[in-house]
């Protein structure tokens, strides 16, 4: 059983100044879980009702499916929620490709980017300050776990671009082919907001700009930020 000030306590991640405040996010999922357990991610407890994870862990508690609910920011919770102390950002690495996000807001888009950077091996994410938080639990459902494996700093672009030596790519709609560069082995890629897209004080820090071609009717006023980031990193990981 879990006493009523615990309960209070996990809900309460589900804000932003509460995940802040007490350094604990929330994911569920079986399979997310599992992900951040067999990561070592630092665990503060994993509760579970009528399912059987693979992996064992020593702070894992058998809770109702009334006290799931409780603690659940799903409307049907599927019986394994996890909370784990969140990561300390590390060392960007500038020998490999960078993902900067200027302002990425959807929850949605943010959970795809992280897992796209996952199986690309885009092991670095710099967020600006006003980009959605990545302890968001939807952008944690979406990331399907990989949230563990990628290094996501949050700070002021412009200082952290101004600072950097690599060549900086920029994503636009009007830019050159991305399949007429001769792109570097590593460098910054550069994705905008959903509906503005890069802002022009991170516009003028990019050395190049790029886009993906238009083969269709020009109908589809522009492509969602993480197809576009998929098709982007696609790209740099075959040359």
């Amino acid at each position: 059983m879990v006493v009523k000030s615990e309960l209070k306590l996990i809900k309460s991640l589900q804000q932003k100044k509460c995940r802040n405040e007490h350094g604990l996010f929330v994911i569920e999922g079986k399979k997310a879980v599992e992900e951040l357990l067999n990561f070592g991610v630092k665990v503060y407890g994993v509760y579970v009702s009528n399912v059987n994870l693979d992996v064992l862990h020593t702070k894992t508690i058998n809770v109702s499916q009334k006290e799931l609910q409780q603690m659940s920011a799903l409307k049907n919770p599927n019986g394994v929620l996890g909370v784990f102390y969140t990561l300390a950002p590390v060392s960007v690495n500038f020998n490999d490709w960078i993902l900067v996000l200027d302002g990425v807001q959807d929850p949605g888009n943010l959970g795809t980017i992280i897992r796209l950077c996952d199986w690309f091996g885009i092991k670095n994410i710099v967020c600006s300050n006003e980009t959605v938080d990545c302890y968001n639990p939807k952008v944690l459902q979406a990331t399907m776990g990989s949230i563990a494996r990628i290094n996501i700093t949050y700070t002021d672009l412009e200082l952290f671009l101004g600072a950097t030596s690599l060549p900086i790519f920029g994503s636009f709609m009007n830019g050159t082919s991305v399949y007429t560069n001769q792109m570097p082995k590593s460098g910054i890629l550069v994705m905008g907001n959903e509906g503005k897209g890069i802002s022009a004080e991170v516009k003028n820090l990019c050395s190049h700009q790029i886009s993906i071609p238009q083969y269709g009717k020009e109908t589809t006023e522009s492509l969602n930020v993480g197809t576009a980031t998929a098709i982007l990193l696609n790209e740099l990981r075959r040359i």
